[in-house]
C-alpha cells in the first residue's frame, strides 16, 4: 500500500489471502478467542463486585459455558473479513494480486505458479514478506484432532476437557491463558524455570500466580520427549520418563520460516543457519533490488515489525526519508490474561550491565481505577537512564496492556524525560494516572 501511494506498480504474489499469518491463522484468530476467554474471566470475577448470576427461576445458579463450534466459526469469519478488508484495500489502490506460489529466477524475475499455468513476473525490486510455520516435533506429530499445532485449534468444535500445552513461550502461555478461561483443564509443560523465558521476571512471576489461583497447573524445568494418542486422548512423555495424560496436545515450540523452494539462491539472497533472510536495518537482503520483511528474517515475530520492516523497505527503495528499524524502541504485547506489555530496555539489560537506570515498580492494587475494576493484579514499570532521567524502557503487567504500553513507547522513542511523563496530564481515576506517578517517582532532584 506504500508503495501503491508512492506511484509503484504493485504485484502482490499470495498462495492463500491478504493478511499472511497474522490475519489468517495467527494474530487475529489467536487474539479473537482471546478475547472471549477475557470476557469470561472478567464475568467470573464480578461476583466480587456484587454482580452474579441466577437462573430464570430465581434460585439455581447458572454456569458459563464456551460453544467452541460457535467461538471458533466466530474466530473464522473475522480473520476472512479481515482479509477481506486488506484485499479491498489494496484493489483500491490499483495493486495487482495473483493467488499462486512464487519462485525468484532471479534478483528481479520471480515464476507464479497457478496450478495450471505458470507467469513469468519481472520487478525492478522485490519484496521478500513469506512468513513461518508452527515448528513440528518427530515424535509429536499433529494430526489436527488431538494433537495439534496453534493453526489446527480452530477447527475443533469441542472444547477440549483436559488441553496439555507444550511450550511456555508467548504462544503457549496465551493459549494455556485462554484455554482455562474458556474452561478446559490445562496442564503448561515448560522446560525452563519460569513461563515466558525472556520476559520481565517480574511480568512472569505475577501471571504465574494467576495460574495458579485459577487451577492452571504449570510443570516447571520440564522437558516433552514424546505426545501420542491413546483410546482416551494423548499422553505426553517428559524425559525424566514420566506421563502427563490429557484429552488434548497443543504443540507450541517454535517456528520455521517459509524460506525454502522460493528461489534464494538463485537470487543470491543469504540466509542464516535457522534458514531466516539476512536483513540490515533498512530490511535490504544480500542481493541487490531484493528486501525481506516479516517472520522469515527472523528479526522480531510481530506484525507490527514485519509492517515496518516493509515500510522502511519501500521509503529506502523509493528514495524517501527513511529512519533505520531501532528494535529498542519496538513495544511488544503477551495477550495472556493479565496481558504482559513491554518496551525499550529491560531490567535484565540493567543487571547485565548493558545500561545504567533506575527503576519504579508501581502496583496497580493502589490505583482506584484498578480497585473499581477489580483488578488484583499487575503493575506498571518505568525505567529511566540513570543521572539524565531519560524514559528507556517500560512494562505493563494487567488488563488492556497493550493500550498501556503506548504513551510510555511515545517516551522512549521521543527520548521524553520521566518529568515530561510525570507533567502531562491524566484522567483521574485512570490506569494510566500510575504511568504517571510512577515517572514522579523517577524525578530527578537537581
Amino acid at each position: 500500500m506504500v508503495a501503491a501511494s508512492m506511484g509503484a506498480k504493485v504485484t502482490i504474489v499470495e498462495r492463500s489471502g491478504m493478511g499472511g499469518s497474522a490475519v489468517l491463522t495467527d494474530v487475529v484468530p489467536s487474539k479473537t478467542l482471546i478475547a472471549v476467554a477475557e470476557s469470561m474471566n472478567r464475568s467470573v470475577d464480578s461476583t466480587d463486585m456484587g454482580v452474579s448470576f441466577i437462573a430464570a427461576d430465581g434460585v439455581s445458579k447458572t454456569v458459563m459455558q464456551a460453544n467452541l463450534k460457535q467461538i471458533n466459526e466466530r474466530v473464522l469469519h473475522l480473520a476472512k473479513e479481515q482479509s477481506a478488508d486488506i484485499r479491498r484495500g489494496l484493489e483500491a489502490m490499483g495493486v495487482t494480486i495473483m493467488i499462486g506460489t512464487g519462485k525468484m529466477l532471479d534478483n528481479r524475475t520471480i515464476e507464479v505458479d497457478r496450478g495450471e499455468t505458470k507467469e513469468i513476473i519481472k520487478a525492478d525490486a522485490i519484496l521478500v514478506s513469506v512468513g513461518a510455520h508452527p515448528r513440528e516435533l518427530a515424535t509429536a506429530q499433529p494430526d489436527g484432532e488431538r494433537i495439534l499445532n496453534w493453526t489446527q485449534l480452530y477447527d475443533l468444535e469441542e472444547l477440549p476437557r483436559e488441553l496439555i500445552v507444550v511450550g511456555s513461550g508467548v504462544t503457549g502461555a496465551e493459549f494455556a491463558s485462554a484455554f482455562n478461561g474458556l474452561g478446559s483443564k490445562v496442564t503448561l509443560i515448560s522446560s525452563r524455570e519460569q513461563v515466558l523465558p525472556g520476559e520481565d521476571s517480574d511480568a512472569a512471576a505475577v501471571l504465574e500466580d494467576v495460574f495458579e489461583r485459577r487451577g492452571l497447573r504449570v510443570l516447571s524445568r520440564s522437558r516433552a520427549d514424546a505426545v501420542e494418542r491413546t483410546a482416551e486422548g494423548v499422553v505426553v512423555t517428559l524425559s525424566d520418563g514420566s506421563k502427563v495424560t490429557g484429552t488434548h496436545c497443543l504443540v507450541c515450540v517454535g517456528s520455521i520460516p517459509n524460506t525454502t523452494n522460493i528461489g534464494l539462491e538463485a537470487a543470491g539472497v543469504e540466509v542464516t543457519p535457522s534458514g531466516h533472510i539476512k536483513v540490515d536495518s533498512v530490511s535490504r537482503t544480500s542481493a541487490p533490488n531484493v528486501y525481506a520483511a516479516g517472520d522469515c528474517t527472523g528479526v522480531f515475530a510481530l506484525a507490527s515489525v514485519a509492517a515496518m520492516q516493509g515500510r522502511i523497505a519501500v521509503a529506502h527503495l523509493g528514495g524517501d526519508g527513511v529512519r533505520p528499524l531501532k528494535l529498542n524502541q519496538v513495544s511488544a504485547n503477551i495477550f495472556t490474561s493479565p496481558e504482559i506489555a513491554s518496551v525499550g530496555v529491560s531490567e535484565a539489560d540493567l543487571a547485565s550491565g548493558k545500561y545504567q537506570g533506575d527503576v519504579i515498580k508501581l502496583s496497580l492494587r493502589t490505583n482506584a481505577r484498578a480497585k473499581m475494576r477489580n483488578v488484583n493484579e499487575g503493575f506498571i514499570k518505568i525505567i529511566a537512564r540513570k543521572g539524565s532521567g531519560t524514559v528507556i524502557g517500560g512494562v505493563v503487567v494487567g488488563a488492556g496492556a497493550c493500550e498501556l504500553i503506548f504513551p510510555i513507547a511515545l517516551a522512549v522513542s521521543q527520548k521524553l524525560h520521566v518529568d515530561d511523563v510525570a507533567d502531562t496530564f491524566t484522567v483521574y481515576p485512570s490506569i494510566s494516572g500510575s504511568i504517571a506517578e510512577a515517572a514522579r517517582r523517577l524525578h530527578v532532584h537537581m
